[in-house]
């Protein structure tokens, strides 16, 4: 009879549904974060080699990332990027980082 009333105060527990859910809101967080890095082709953060990524090239809001070793920086190109010369196209643009690294993006 002592077991019967043990097991029962057991299942009434209402923090084990707490937990419970917990436990799933976690598994799918983690799992939709994995898919998201995976969609976008975001796998190069997680790598050992140094890069640089230019997202929206040519436009206004364009970004260069670069990653060297485990510091990871992001760059904008400043406002004041105007042609000087009349003769000639644009083939693409430069520029320079704080480190004094150029890097050229094509348009």
């Amino acid at each position: 009879m002592k077991r019967h009333l043990l097991r029962g105060q057991e299942e009434d527990d209402p923090m084990s549904v707490v937990s419970n859910l917990f436990d799933a809101a976690m598994v799918f967080a983690v799992a939709l974060m994995v898919a998201l890095v995976t969609r976008y082709n975001m796998t190069e953060m997680f790598s050992k080699e140094d890069f640089t990524i230019v997202k929206n090239p040519g436009k206004e809001n364009m970004e260069i990332i670069t990653k060297e070793g485990e510091k990871i920086n992001r760059y904008t190109p400043s406002e004041n990027n105007g042609q000087t010369g009349t003769m000639g196209r644009r083939v693409g643009t430069a520029y320079e980082l704080e480190n004094g690294e150029i890097i050229y993006v094509p348009e």
